[in-house]
């Protein structure tokens, strides 16, 4: 719970600064509030809130949970407690819910595509995200169905055309690579173009990724990874959208990020109400 309670505690102190003035000129009462879709969604943020209701002391019911999806008109929870509480936290709890569903809603919407047209391609997010919100954003694209990729730098070895620029010989590194990255670690090379790609699956790698390359060089990609190294998956990348998608899976790639996921996302509208 450490990264969340200091994710909440930081967003609380954004929002009220120096102490919130509208209870400077109220008491507190008894309160009770509801929180209402006013668009279709997938609902994303449940632990974050519930996380947010055990720190401010007020109670939570959830009407939906995470991963569920909801309509227009709808009442995603019930929230009960003191009235400065409610009103204080209000801003904070319906940013999280609303981040967290916008982008689960659009990660779920490339994921149903292609689940509805029978493709097994992975839908797959990025490292494109907000500054200190990776953790956040990473977890509501889970929630709407896509999977993580790397996390951070330390968690996969991607060899991008910024890297490459800079290993004289990629063999001897990929060499040196093995012997000193973990043992369950990946090595993905980025590869802008069919030849290079094709080169690259002769060598000691996991993934290769096909970087702006259109639909055709991808396929001319796969048709040669299944001829000479099938245990390397492919991965195509590059300007994503939702109505690119199936060509794409249509070439029999293992995966395809789209970065739209998070940074993309159109945000929902969700309000909350006191009753």
């Amino acid at each position: 719970m450490l990264n969340i309670d200091k994710f909440l505690e930081l967003s609380i102190s954004e929002d009220i600064g120096r102490g919130d003035l509208f209870e400077r000129v109220s008491k507190s009462v008894e309160a009770k509030g509801k929180i209402i879709a006013k668009s279709d969604g997938i609902l994303a943020g449940e632990i974050y809130a519930s996380r947010l209701s055990e720190i401010e002391k007020f109670e939570i019911e959830w009407l939906k949970r995470d991963g569920e999806f909801f309509q227009k008109g709808d009442v995603l929870l019930k929230i009960k407690g003191s009235s400065h509480v409610l009103l204080k936290i209000e801003r904070t709890l319906l940013n999280i819910i609303l981040h967290a569903s916008s982008i689960a809603t659009t990660a779920n919407s490339y994921v149903n595509l292609l689940k509805e047209n029978n493709y097994k391609t992975k839908i797959l997010d990025t490292r494109k995200t907000r500054p200190m919100l990776r953790t956040f954003e990473k977890y509501a694209s889970r929630i709407g169905g896509a999977i993580n990729h790397r996390m951070g730098l330390d968690d996969a070895l991607m060899l991008k055309d910024t890297h490459l620029k800079v290993i004289n010989n990629l063999d001897l590194f990929l060499a040196e690579a093995r012997q000193k990255i973990p043992f369950t670690s990946m090595i993905e090379i980025e590869c802008e173009t069919v030849d290079f790609a094709k080169n690259v699956l002769l060598k000691d790698v996991d993934i290769v990724m096909c970087d702006n390359m259109n639909v055709d060089e991808v396929r001319e990609v796969v048709e040669f990874r299944n001829l000479h190294s099938p245990k390397v998956k492919i991965e195509a990348s590059g300007n994503m959208r939702l109505d690119r998608v199936l060509e794409y899976a249509k070439t029999g790639v293992d995966a395809i990020s789209i970065g739209a996921i998070i940074h993309g996302a159109n945000w929902l509208d969700l309000s909350m109400k006191i009753e």
